[in-house]
């Protein structure tokens, strides 16, 4: 079972707002529960903002009430089957890999000419403006990029860049 995103930010939202116990809030957290005893008795995540996992879409109220009218019952996450329903993530590139991303656009581009700009901002996070000035050649640092296959340089894998560039031939 994968567990919600900030596990102890949404453990202080549920002490704070539920009558659950520890070891509930502990297994649905994937948390220790003598972790989320500290974090009640506020000796950890002093300070942390609380994450609502009802509005995140992880819960819904009436899991919760089930489980508090019965102790012995674990909270189940909340399994979106309507892909519509959930919010879009923009792809996050860790700050090192960054300045590599340029390099990568280049390699598209020259590679696969005809794929469109959002498959590009999809694979690799970046911006419509930053792949246009790569293309004109007029980024920044445009006299040191050097076209770089984006799975070598650690920014996808082989299957997000065949899913990305399905139907387009590479040059």
């Amino acid at each position: 079972m994968a567990g919600p995103i900030m596990p102890k930010a949404t453990a202080v939202w549920l002490i704070e707002n539920t009558v659950l116990t520890f070891n509930q809030i502990a297994e649905f957290c994937q948390l220790h529960p003598l972790e989320v005893r500290a974090i009640a008795d506020e000796d950890i995540a002093v300070g942390m903002v609380p994450h609502n996992p009802i509005e995140a879409g992880q819960l819904t109220m009436e899991e919760i009430k089930r489980c508090e009218a019965d102790e012995t019952q674990n909270l189940k996450i909340t399994e979106w089957n309507d892909p519509k329903s959930r919010k879009k993530v923009s792809r996050y590139t860790p700050i090192a890999k960054r300045q590599d991303r340029p390099n990568a656009i280049a390699w598209l581009i020259k590679h696969y000419p005809d794929l469109p700009e959002a498959n590009i901002c999809r694979l690799l996070g970046t911006t419509r403006p930053t792949i246009k000035s790569i293309r004109e050649k007029t980024h920044w640092n445009s006299k040191n990029i050097r076209a770089t296959d984006p799975v070598e340089l650690g920014l996808c894998t082989q299957k997000e860049l065949d899913k990305f560039t399905k139907g387009h031939e590479k040059v």
